[in-house]
C-alpha cells in the first residue's frame, strides 16, 4: 500500500526515480501515487464488508480531479463543502446518488445546484438552512433529503483549528435541540429526514474517542426513533487520523519519535462500526485524509544553506505558500532526501523562501546533511496540500503529477507568473 521507498540509498514511487521526476517536471512538485491511492480506498471499503454502507471521499482534502477520478472508480462517493466541489465531483464522474453536500455555509444557489443535481442528501447544519433548503425545494418541488448534523460535545483531542464536535465550535445542533430541530423538519412538505449525521474533528488518532461519538450517536438514534422521528442513515463523519510520523524508514534515517503510537485507519473504523451497527442504519463515512495524506508527497529543492550562531536553515524553493499545513496547524510532515550522499546527520530548519518568518516546514529537525541542488520530498503531503496552497508572495502554485507504475502523467501544470 505504500509504493514510496528507497532503492540503493534513491527514493523511488513504483518504478519511477524520484529524482527524475523531479529533473523533468521541475519543483516545488506534488507526486501522487495511484495504485497507494486505490489500495487505501479498498482498505476503508475491506473494513465496511457486509455492512449497509457509503464512503464519500471528502473533496475538501485533494480536489484533483484526476485523483478524484481514480477514487470514484473504486465505488466510493464524495462529500462536497461547495458548489465547486459539487461540479469537481460531477466531472470526475461521481454519480450523484453518492454525493453529500456538509458546510455551515451553503448559498441558495449551492443549494439549488445541488438540487438540480439530485445529491443524495444535505448535512443539515442550522434551522436557517434547513428552512431555505425547504423553501427552495418548493419552488422547484423538489425533495431534498436531509440528516441533521448533531454536535455531541466530544473533546476530539486534536488541533484546536480542526477540532469541529464542541459546543463552541460553529458546526452542527447541540444534542439537546435536535430532537425538537428533526420533529419539525419531518413535518416540512419538501423535505426528507434521512437521520443524523456528526462529525467531530480532524487527525482524530484514539480508538475511545470514536467509540465515545458513536455511543452518543446510538443513544440519539434510539431518543429519536422513541418521538417517531425515522432514522435510516447515519452520517458519522470522518477524522479518522494518519500516521504521519517515521512513514519511511532507512538505516541512515533518524527516528522521530520512538515512543509514538503505531495505529491504523481501519483500526480506528473498527473500533466504532460494531456500535454504529446497532442503529441498523446505513452507514456513511466521509475520509479524506485516510485515503489520500500517505499517497502523496512534495518535492522540493534546497537552494541555500544558511548557517548561523543559533541554526542551520535549509532554504527550500517549496513555501507555505505550497504547503501550508505545517505553519498553520504546528503539523509534522516526515522530510527525507531523494539521495542519499552523507551519513551526516545535524539539527536544521527546513524554511521556505516567503518572507514570513512562519514559513517554514520543520524546527530543530534531525536530518541528513544536505546541500545546495539537493532534493527533498516532503512525505504525507497528499491531503491538505495542493487545495490550501496560494499565491501568497507572488508566487505561482506548483505543478500535481501521478505515478502509475513505470509511467507519468502531469495531472495539473505548473502556474506561471502571466497566471497571478
Amino acid at each position: 500500500m505504500y509504493e514510496f521507498k528507497y532503492k540503493n540509498n534513491e527514493l523511488w514511487c513504483e518504478d519511477v526515480r524520484l529524482q527524475d521526476v523531479a529533473s523533468e517536471y521541475g519543483t516545488p512538485l506534488y507526486v501522487y501515487n495511484k495504485q497507494s491511492v486505490i489500495d487505501h480506498c479498498r482498505h476503508i471499503e475491506n473494513a465496511f464488508e457486509g455492512v449497509d454502507h457509503l464512503s464519500c471521499f471528502a473533496v475538501k482534502a485533494n480536489a484533483n480531479v484526476e485523483i478524484l477520478k481514480i477514487i470514484a472508480d473504486e465505488g466510493i462517493g464524495s462529500d462536497v463543502g461547495s458548489a465547486g466541489e459539487l461540479y469537481l465531483s460531477l466531472k470526475a464522474g461521481f454519480p450523484p446518488s453518492k454525493i453529500t453536500f456538509s458546510g455551515v455555509g451553503k448559498r441558495a444557489d449551492e443549494i439549488e445546484y445541488a438540487l438540480d443535481t439530485d445529491i443524495l442528501s444535505f448535512n443539515g447544519e442550522s434551522v436557517e438552512e434547513i428552512d431555505l433548503i425547504q423553501r427552495i425545494a418548493s419552488t422547484k418541488q423538489k425533495i431534498a433529503r436531509i440528516l441533521l448534523r448533531v454536535n455531541f460535545d466530544i473533546e476530539a483531542g486534536t488541533h484546536r483549528y480542526i477540532t469541529t464536535g464542541r459546543k463552541h465550535n460553529k458546526f452542527g445542533i447541540d444534542k439537546s435541540k435536535a430532537k425538537e430541530i428533526l420533529l419539525n423538519a419531518a413535518k416540512l412538505s419538501h423535505i426528507e429526514v434521512l437521520g443524523i449525521h456528526t462529525h467531530i474533528g480532524s487527525q482524530i488518532t484514539d480508538k475511545e474517542t470514536f467509540i465515545s461519538a458513536a455511543k452518543s450517536v446510538v443513544s440519539m438514534v434510539d431518543e429519536l426513533r422513541s418521538v417517531g422521528i425515522p432514522v435510516h442513515h447515519v452520517n458519522f463523519g470522518g477524522g479518522f487520523g494518519v500516521q504521519y510520523q517515521d512513514f519511511i524508514s532507512h538505516p541512515q534515517l533518524p527516528v522521530e519519535n520512538a515512543d509514538s503510537t503505531e495505529f491504523t485507519t481501519v483500526e480506528l473504523i473498527e473500533a466504532a462500526l460494531p456500535i454504529l451497527k446497532q442503529t441498523g442504519c446505513k452507514i456513511l463515512i466521509q475520509p479524506g485524509r485516510s485515503i489520500i495524506a500517505h499517497p502523496g508527497i512534495l518535492i522540493t529543492k534546497v537552494l541555500y544553506r544558511k548557517v548561523t550562531d543559533e541554526k542551520i536553515f535549509i532554504i527550500t524553493d517549496a513555501g507555505m505558500n505550497d504547503l501550508l499545513r505545517p505553519s498553520l496547524y504546528k503539523s509534522y510532515h516526515q522530510i527525507i532526501p531523494l539521495n542519499f550522499e552523507s551519513v551526516q546527520i545535524e539539527i536544521v530548519d527546513v524554511v521556505g523562501p516567503l518572507c514570513e518568518t512562519g514559513d517554514f516546514f520543520a524546527i530543530d529537525r534531525n536530518l541528513p546533511f544536505v546541500k545546495s541542488d539537493d532534493y527533498l520530498a516532503i512525505m504525507c503531503a497528499g491531503a491538505y496540500g495542493y487545495v490550501l496552497s496560494s499565491n501568497y508572495n507572488g508566487r505561482p502554485r506548483p505543478a500535481e503529477m501521478l505515478v502509475d507504475g513505470y509511467e507519468t502523467s502531469l495531472i495539473r501544470k505548473r502556474e506561471k507568473i502571466e497566471m497571478l
